[in-house]
C-alpha cells in the first residue's frame, strides 16, 4: 500500500497550492480531483490577482497587505500569466464614494503594498474621458486610475498543479474519494480511478475542496463536525464587444455593490453577484435575475448597449464562495482562509474554507505550518516563493 505525508482532496487553487507547497518542502503528496485541476469555482471567478481595494472598507487590512504582497510575487514569478492592467474607477454625481474617499483608500492600498510595483494612482484628465471605452460622460465628476493583476484563473491553478508534479507530487484525475478512516497516526484513505478501488495510507488528509468540503468531511470516519460556512453565488456574463484600456471598477445603482467590467479574450466580461446558495454545489447555475443584474450595471455605464435589443451574451457562469456564516450581506464578511482540524495536536484532517484566489500560496504556507507536528521530517527541495509558474 502506497503511504504519502499528505493526500490532498480538490485540485483548484488551493489545493494545488497545498500540494506544490508541501512537495517543495520535501513532502510526498497525491493529490485527488473528481474532474480535472480548476474545473470548479477556480475557472468561475473575477480572473483578478488583486489585494482587494473594497475590502479596506470592512477593515481587512491584514487580507490587503497579504494578497498585494502576493500578487507582487506572482508578477515576478509567473509573468505570462499574470500582468498589471489598468483599473478605472468612474465617479459620477450620485456615486456613493467621492473622490476624496477614493483618494485615501487607494493611497492606503499604496501603503500596504509597500508602493512596489502597480501601487501608483492618480486620474483620468477629462480631455481623455472619450477615449475609455465608450464610458458614459454625463454627470461623471471624475475617473481615477490604479493598477491591479489580471490572470486566467484556470491556466494559472494548472500551472501550479504542474509544478507541484514537476516537485514529486503525484495526481489522480479523475478520481473518486470514497473515505478517509482516522488512525492514531493519520487516516486510511480509500478512493477509486476508472472504476478501480485503491487505498493508501496519510499522514494528513487535505481537505481543499472548496464548496464541496463538508461532503468530503460526511465521508471521514469517524464523522468529522463541518464550519459553520455558507455559500455564496457569483455569477459573470461575458458579452460581444471588447473593452480595451483596462478593467472598469464600478458601483451597482441597484445597491452600490462593486461591480467589474472588463476586457476578457477580446470579449467583456461582467461579474460578479453575491447571492446566497442553497442546494448542491454540482448544481449552481447563473439566475435570470443575477444576469438581469450585470446586464443593467453594463447598460448603465456603456450607452452603446442601451438599445432595446438583447445584450449579445457569448457565455455565463456561476462559482461558489465559501464564507462564514454571519448575519447579513456577504460584503463584509471576512474573505480570510478558514483553516479547521480534527484536533490541535498532530491533526489528521484539515479543511480549507474560503480563501482568494490571490492568497492561494500564502494559504498553502500557512497550511503546512498548521501541519508541522503531523508531518515527519523532510528536507526541502524549493521554496516557493521562487518558483516560475509557466502557461500551458
Amino acid at each position: 500500500m502506497n503511504r504519502y505525508d499528505l493526500v490532498v482532496v480538490g485540485a483548484g487553487i488551493h489545493g494545488a497550492g497545498v500540494a506544490q507547497a508541501a512537495a517543495a518542502a520535501g513532502h510526498s503528496v497525491l493529490i485527488l480531483e473528481k474532474g480535472s485541476p480548476a474545473d470548479g469555482t477556480s475557472s468561475r471567478s473575477s480572473k483578478l490577482i488583486h489585494g482587494g481595494l473594497r475590502y479596506l472598507e470592512s477593515g481587512q487590512f491584514h487580507l490587503v497587505r497579504e494578497s498585494l504582497l502576493e500578487r507582487t510575487l506572482m508578477l515576478r514569478n509567473a509573468p505570462d500569466l499574470v500582468h498589471l492592467v489598468p483599473f478605472y474607477i468612474p465617479v459620477y454625481r450620485g456615486t456613493r464614494r467621492r473622490p476624496w474617499q477614493l483618494r485615501i483608500g487607494l493611497s492606503l492600498y499604496a501603503v500596504l503594498g509597500g508602493f512596489g510595483p502597480g501601487t501608483s494612482f492618480g486620474s483620468v484628465p477629462r480631455s481623455q474621458w472619450d477615449q475609455l471605452d465608450g464610458l458614459d460622460t454625463q454627470d461623471l465628476d471624475a475617473v481615477l486610475v490604479y493598477h491591479d493583476g489580471q490572470t486566467d484563473d484556470a491556466a494559472l491553478t494548472r500551472a501550479i498543479v504542474r509544478s507541484a508534479v514537476q516537485l514529486g507530487a503525484e495526481i489522480a484525475a479523475p478520481a473518486e474519494f470514497i473515505a478517509a478512516e482516522l488512525e492514531p497516526a493519520g487516516a486510511l484513505v480509500t478512493y477509486s480511478v476508472s472504476n478501480q478501488t485503491r487505498s493508501c495510507q496519510a499522514h494528513v488528509l487535505v481537505n481543499a475542496a472548496g464548496p464541496w468540503a463538508t461532503q468530503v468531511l460526511e465521508r471521514v470516519i469517524p464523522r468529522q463536525q463541518p464550519a459553520a460556512i455558507e455559500l455564496v453565488q457569483g455569477t459573470h456574463i461575458v458579452i460581444q464587444g471588447g473593452t480595451h484600456r483596462g478593467v472598469y471598477y464600478v458601483e451597482a445603482p441597484q445597491d452600490g455593490r462593486a461591480v467589474f467590467v472588463m476586457p476578457w479574450h477580446g470579449h467583456t466580461l461582467v461579474g460578479t453577484t453575491e447571492t446566497a446558495f442553497r442546494g448542491k454545489p454540482d448544481d449552481v447555475r447563473p439566475l435570470p435575475e443575477e444576469v438581469a443584474y450585470l446586464e443593467a450595471i453594463v447598460r448603465r455605464y456603456f450607452p452603446r448597449y442601451r438599445s432595446d435589443e438583447p445584450l449579445a451574451m457569448l457565455d455565463s457562469f456561476a462559482g461558489l464562495r465559501v464564507l462564514p456564516a454571519a448575519k447579513g450581506g456577504a460584503f463584509g464578511r471576512s474573505r480570510e482562509t478558514l483553516l479547521e482540524v480534527d484536533r490541535a495536536d498532530r491533526p489528521r484532517v484539515l479543511t480549507i474554507y474560503g480563501g482568494k484566489l490571490t492568497g492561494w500560496r500564502a494559504a498553502a504556507e500557512q497550511t503546512l505550518q498548521r501541519l508541522e507536528s503531523a508531518l515527519p521530517a523532510a528536507r526541502a527541495r524549493a521554496d516557493t516563493r521562487e518558483l516560475p509558474l509557466k502557461p500551458d
